[in-house]
């Protein structure tokens, strides 16, 4: 994330301020131009906004070992997984009001092409939310939306890269079974998802009329999805979701 704010030209290098336990993880930092520090209070004394990148059972450690420096002219956001704002809030905001934000990226940040939804805290602003929807909008796409569908947002976006591989895969496989050597069938099937998305994304059409345009009668592409239906595709990514986003609950339960 940092070095797509970087790139859209939200901030320069040596604004950004890092700690991890790892060292080896603080140079990744440096190496871009950042500043790697040695704790959890040099970040917070360091920044206007703070990012919470933790697993979820040290997000309240974290954040209770520095509500101290924390001050409600800063901005807390949270991008660990099934940890909710009630908790986020009581951690952070022991001295002050501190904004905080609950945001569920997903992995395609890396390569600039997130999907991301986030909800606001009892204390974020209207400038608090834009200034959310800037730093992950230069980076993919995000969407406010109530706190109890992040769950919800897990399932579907937050774990969806995983789903999407599997499907890349599967039809590069397919490929292979047809004859095609690997080294061609994968990145064709990479290829042929990046632009099917792409297609929903910049025509605006339903998925199911871009598909039937696909579909001539009696053609390969319907003897295709006939067979999808019939294996349950479409009821298998449906589960997929649920399946990840009643985890997901469960773990904001812990």
């Amino acid at each position: 994330m940092a070095r797509g704010f970087v790139k859209a030209g939200l901030c320069k290098p040596e604004d950004i301020t890092a700690y991890d336990p790892w060292e080896v993880r603080r140079q990744v930092f440096e190496e871009f131009g950042a500043k790697a520090v040695t704790t959890n209070g040099e970040v917070v004394r360091a920044s206007e906004t703070v990012f919470v990148s933790v697993k979820p059972n040290y997000v309240s450690t974290v954040l209770e070992e520095t509500s101290g420096d924390l001050s409600p002219d800063q901005l807390i956001v949270s991008i660990a997984a099934g940890v909710p704002l009630e908790k986020i809030e009581a951690a952070a905001c022991k001295s002050s009001k501190v904004p905080c934000v609950r945001v569920m990226p997903n992995t395609p940040c890396l390569v600039g092409a997130a999907a991301c939804a986030y909800a606001a805290g009892k204390h974020a602003s209207e400038a608090n939310g834009k200034r959310v929807e800037e730093l992950f909008g230069a980076i993919g796409v995000i969407r406010k939306v109530p706190e109890n569908l992040l769950d919800a947002v897990t399932g579907l976006s937050g774990s969806g890269p995983a789903y999407v591989y599997l499907a890349i895969e599967a039809m590069a496989d397919g490929g292979v079974a047809a004859g095609l050597p690997r080294d061609v069938a994968l990145p064709l099937a990479a290829q042929t998802v990046m632009g099917a998305a792409k297609m929903v994304l910049e025509t605006g059409q339903h998925p199911g009329a871009l598909k039937d345009n696909v579909c001539s009668p009696g053609g390969t592409t319907i003897a295709g999805v006939r067979a999808l239906e019939k294996n349950g595709v479409r009821s298998a990514f449906i589960e997929g979701v649920n399946a990840a986003a009643d985890r997901a609950r469960e773990m904001s339960r812990m």
